[in-house]
Formats: C-alpha cells, sequence, structure tokens
C-alpha cells in the first residue's frame, strides 16, 4: 500500500515530465548516454521498492531511494550541459583551427611565390619601402674587366648603312604571362631589350649571347603602359595603369623616383637634349601633358589645350618643339616649354592616331591612324600631310599598333590586328614584305640600331620575336 507513494513523491522530483508506465518521466528515459547506467540503477531502484510493498518499507528507505534518484538526474542533468559545452567547444577549436589553417596555407604560397622569384637568379634587390623589388637573373653582375652586365659590347659595330627586311624567326622570348606591351632596343647598340608587360612585370633580355632574361623589375601593381630608356641607356622609365610613373636604374633595378598625378600617362618621353635628361614628358588621361623635372620630382609645366585623353609626344626639331596626339582626332604641336599650341592640325575625316613615329632624320612623323592606314606628316614645312604618302593594306583598326622606321630610313613597318608584320617600301609605298608573327595582334615592332636585317616584335600573346 506504500508503494504508490514512494512514485508519487517521485512525480514530485519530476513535475513537468511525462509518466511512463513505471512511474518515471519519459526525459529520464531519454537522457544522455553517459547518464543512462545511473538511471538503470535509479529505475531498479523503484521496481525493487515497488516490489517490496508487501514488506512494507520503512520511511527512511523510501527517504533514500527517492535521495537518490534526485542525485540520479542531477547527474544527468550535469551531464547533458557538459556534453553541450563540449560540442560548443569543439566547434570553437574547429573553426579556429580552420582559420589558422588557411593562413598557413596562404603564407606558405606567398612563401613559394617569393621562392619562385628568387629561384629565378641570384641578386634580388628591394628598396623595403614601397614593395619595388628586383632580381637579376644572369650569372655575373660585372665581368672579368669590371664592367656592369648592361656594358655594350665593343665587338659590334654597324657593318653598312643599307637595311634589309627580315625573313625567318631566329630567337622567341617568352617570361611574361600575360601580353606583351610594349618593347625597346638599349639605345644605339641593342644587345639588350626591355619589355613591358600587361602582368605588371619589366624584363631586360639579352639579345646577343644567351637571349635569356637578365633582370625583372617589379613594382607596379597593374598593367605596363609604356615603356622609355634615356640615351645612354643606363635608367628609364616606366608607365603603368595604377597611375604611376617609375625611374629606374637598368643596372641594379633600384627605383630612383616614383611619381603620381592620380592620372594614367598613356605616353612617358624623355627629352632627347644630353643636357636635358631629367626632364620627363607625361601624355596623361586628363587631356594634359605633363612636363616633370625628374632631379625634384615637381611638375614644371602643364599643356593644356587637347579635347581629350593625350596618347603619344614625339620630339622633333632637335627637341625644340614636340607634336602630340589625342582622342579627341587632332594633331597639335607645341613650343617646348610654352604651353601654347603653335599648330592644330584637324580634320572631319582625320581619326584617332595613337601611335606615332619620327623618322631618322627627323623630317617626318608617321603617324598611325585607326582607318586601316599610316598618315605621313613634314616636320620642316610647317607640318603639313603629304598626301602621296600614305601606307595601307593592314587592319589596325581598334588597336595602337607602333609604327617605326629602319635605320636607313628605307623601310616603314606597322604590326596589325591579325598578328602580321607589314613591311613598306618608303619610296613606293607599297607593300614589301609581310611576316605572319603571332597569333595575336602584334603591338609593338622595333628595328635593331645596328645589325641592318634584324628586327624584334612583341604581341598580346606573351611573346617577344626576334627576326632576320
Amino acid at each position: 500500500p506504500r508503494a504508490p507513494a514512494a512514485t508519487a513523491r517521485a512525480s514530485r522530483a519530476f513535475p513537468c515530465a511525462p509518466r511512463g508506465r513505471n512511474g518515471l518521466s519519459s526525459s529520464a528515459s531519454s537522457s544522455c548516454s553517459s547518464a543512462r547506467p545511473h538511471l538503470s540503477r535509479g529505475a531498479a531502484v523503484v521496481l525493487r521498492a515497488s516490489k517490496s510493498a508487501s514488506s512494507k518499507p520503512t520511511a527512511t528507505e523510501m527517504y533514500l531511494s527517492l535521495r537518490e534518484m534526485e542525485r540520479l538526474a542531477a547527474e544527468r542533468e550535469m551531464a547533458c550541459v557538459a556534453n553541450a559545452v563540449g560540442v560548443a567547444q569543439q566547434t570553437e577549436c574547429t573553426v579556429a583551427f580552420l582559420e589558422e589553417a588557411e593562413q598557413i596555407e596562404m603564407a606558405s604560397l606567398a612563401a613559394a611565390a617569393a621562392g619562385a622569384e628568387g629561384a629565378e637568379g641570384a641578386g634580388a634587390e628591394d628598396d623595403g619601402k614601397s614593395g619595388d623589388r628586383s632580381f637579376f637573373h644572369g650569372k655575373e653582375l660585372k665581368n672579368y674587366a669590371g664592367e656592369a652586365w648592361i656594358a655594350p659590347p665593343k665587338d659590334r659595330k654597324k657593318e653598312n648603312d643599307h637595311c634589309y627586311a627580315p625573313k625567318r624567326c631566329i630567337h622567341t622570348w617568352s617570361g611574361h604571362t600575360k601580353g606583351v606591351q610594349a618593347i625597346r632596343f638599349f639605345p644605339h647598340h641593342g644587345h639588350l631589350i626591355l619589355s613591358a608587360g600587361l602582368d605588371s612585370k619589366i624584363k631586360i633580355w639579352d639579345v646577343h649571347n644567351s637571349g635569356k632574361c637578365m633582370r625583372t623589375y617589379l613594382g607596379h601593381d597593374k598593367a605596363i603602359k609604356d615603356i622609355q630608356f634615356n640615351n645612354d641607356g643606363t635608367r628609364f622609365i616606366s608607365s603603368s595603369w595604377d597611375k604611376k610613373l617609375k625611374l629606374w636604374d637598368t643596372e641594379t633595378g633600384k627605383v630612383i623616383r616614383t611619381l603620381t598625378s592620380g592620372k594614367i600617362a598613356y605616353a612617358v618621353k624623355m627629352h632627347p637634349d644630353e643636357d636635358k635628361q631629367n626632364i620627363l614628358m607625361a601624355a596623361q588621361s586628363d587631356k594634359k601633358i605633363l612636363q616633370y623635372d625628374m632631379n625634384s620630382g615637381d611638375v614644371v609645366q602643364e599643356y593644356d589645350q587637347h579635347l581629350g585623353a593625350v596618347n603619344t609626344i614625339t620630339f622633333c626639331d632637335e627637341g625644340r618643339r614636340f607634336a602630340t596626339t589625342s582622342d579627341d582626332k587632332s594633331l597639335r604641336v607645341w613650343e617646348f616649354g610654352i604651353p601654347v599650341t603653335m599648330k592644330y592640325i584637324a580634320d572631319p575625316s582625320m581619326h584617332s592616331m595613337p601611335a606615332v613615329t619620327a623618322s631618322p632624320n627627323g623630317n617626318w612623323i608617321a603617324c598611325q591612324s585607326l582607318d586601316n592606314q599610316i598618315m605621313i606628316y613634314s616636320t620642316k614645312d610647317k607640318f603639313r600631310l603629304n598626301k602621296k604618302k600614305r601606307f595601307t593594306g593592314h587592319s589596325n583598326a581598334g588597336y595602337a599598333c607602333q609604327v617605326n622606321f629602319s635605320p636607313d630610313g628605307r623601310f616603314i613597318m606597322s604590326g596589325d590586328s591579325e598578328g602580321k608584320c607589314h613591311f613598306w617600301d618608303w619610296k613606293s609605298g607599297r607593300i614589301f614584305k609581310t611576316l605572319r608573327a603571332h597569333d595575336k595582334v602584334t603591338i609593338g615592332c622595333e628595328w635593331h640600331p645596328l645589325e641592318q636585317s634584324k628586327v624584334a616584335t612583341c604581341s598580346w600573346d606573351g611573346t617577344i620575336k626576334y627576326w632576320d
């Protein structure tokens, strides 16, 4: 008769739990696995209490059984709480582990990339301030005579003044991961060739001996737009889509000065006079031409007359004047140092001319017009258009394909959008030869300054080819 009283007291110990057949709560029967052995003992206690009803248990025994059940319930609750805390801690540790693993992976990838750059050659240079770096890939920085690696060879001389059109490809340089925007031979000697890549890297290659990359210059964050040597080749200037201009030391790879106006410089040009090698001209995307003094880094003159982005700067008349072309489809001539246009050429039939080159004798400038023709302007006779000389037959619409002359002025050449390189006879105006040079647009071409039959071309397929 007293066994139901024990069950009633057990129900008061679990007032919110539903009742089972033996009077226990269903929550107790569905507790955590860690508490299940204790619950089986508690159930045994209750069963013993109900079966011993005939033996009439004392109040002390009933009290002890209730205390045992309360203890087991507290243990079950503590076990559940501990289990939840453990799961939360495990989740937190897993998240922290994954974050740490990701950081370690990123660090290892960066170290691997740095190692790959360093594995290309010894002699890394870093200015430690802005992240400008340079890697030397050659064997020795100086030769047996103590001369720097950029010193021109003494056995290379100009053989004759007659140039010939090349016939075949004799070497291919492939080191840029993206397209090559521009190439420049080392001034007067051509034993090195400088390349500007769309992968934000500038590389200089050996032409005569090994044919390998000699140094890589890293400092820009975006694709390189233009590069230009000074007169002796010891320095060069680069412009990029990151809106910065950098003056580099060719030999050491160090950045001498970094300039920015907040706008993209589509073209850069150093003054051709020997006593004005500190003067830099930059054709800006904001319709201006800025004149910098590289010694101080200041803008000393601003030419602001164009109505569109300025694409080219070409010095003529021994550096006393320069011509500029723009997206406003005009050509303007300026007196150096005077920000007033002295000649303005515009016509409704004209197209934008994004590439201009002066002839070797300085009497003409060749302008790559976007209507698939090359226009010739005289620099002596008031910058008039020479209507008798107009070179056609190539397809360059939409691309700023570089146009260039042979050193003797006999040929004029240009790339096109189909990967070809065309050579025209200057006198007749007819196409003399066409080379199937690249798989993509042939954006740049340069004639070797000493070897009369050799030409270099570059393309957006990432290669530079050397032709003979």
